[in-house]
């Protein structure tokens, strides 16, 4: 049982590795035309070139886990797009905004879901989890906000627009400056 302590938290020796060594390894990995033996061979030739120790060297249970939870996380990213996919395909003659909407939707479902496994396991939650949900929260909100600005604001850009050009053509039809200046406010009144 002290040992399960000792190690959790720590980074597994694929995440310890050096950037070009780690990024080789996830290359060979999507590449997929090797084996998991010759992924481990050929990277750990690479560990020790770069003069690492032999404690450094991954093992055949390392590779398996970390292509294993690879596949994963690739396989949800793939769902993703997908989703995304059919929601933008839908939504692709609509405005922008409610495009964005959705995805800020999605973030937050995301969230919430992780939150809730996090809290459905054994081990207490990482403060770092929090502290890093708290940020992304912070950042969906202000994303949301901002979404909802600029849609106003192209409503009000929009409105302007047409409030002018049917002040031109109320004018060019023969109604009075007040009767176009009426419909004018009118228009800009819904905005």
């Amino acid at each position: 049982m002290k040992a399960e302590r000792k190690t959790r938290g720590k980074p597994s020796k694929v995440h310890q590795l050096p950037e070009n060594i780690k990024a080789k390894l996830d290359e060979l990995l999507r590449d997929g035309k090797l084996t998991q033996s010759a992924i481990l061979e050929k990277v750990n030739t690479l560990i020790e070139e770069a003069g690492l120790d032999d404690d450094d060297k991954l093992s055949k249970s390392g590779i398996n886990r970390y292509s294993t939870n690879m596949q994963t996380v690739g396989q949800r990213i793939a769902e993703a797009r997908a989703v995304s996919e059919q929601w933008v395909a839908k939504l692709g003659d609509k405005p922008r905004g409610d495009v964005s909407k959705i995805l800020i939707e999605m973030v937050r479902t995301i969230a919430f879901d992780s939150v809730l496994d996090a809290s459905n396991q054994a081990e207490p939650v990482h403060p770092k989890f929090i502290k890093d949900l708290a940020i992304g929260i912070e950042k969906l909100e202000k994303a949301a906000t901002e979404s909802t600005k600029r849609e106003k604001e192209i409503r009000q850009a929009f409105a302007e627009e047409a409030a002018a050009l049917v002040e031109t053509a109320a004018t060019q039809a023969g109604l009075t400056s007040a009767g176009a200046n009426a419909i004018k406010r009118e228009i800009l009144g819904i905005a």
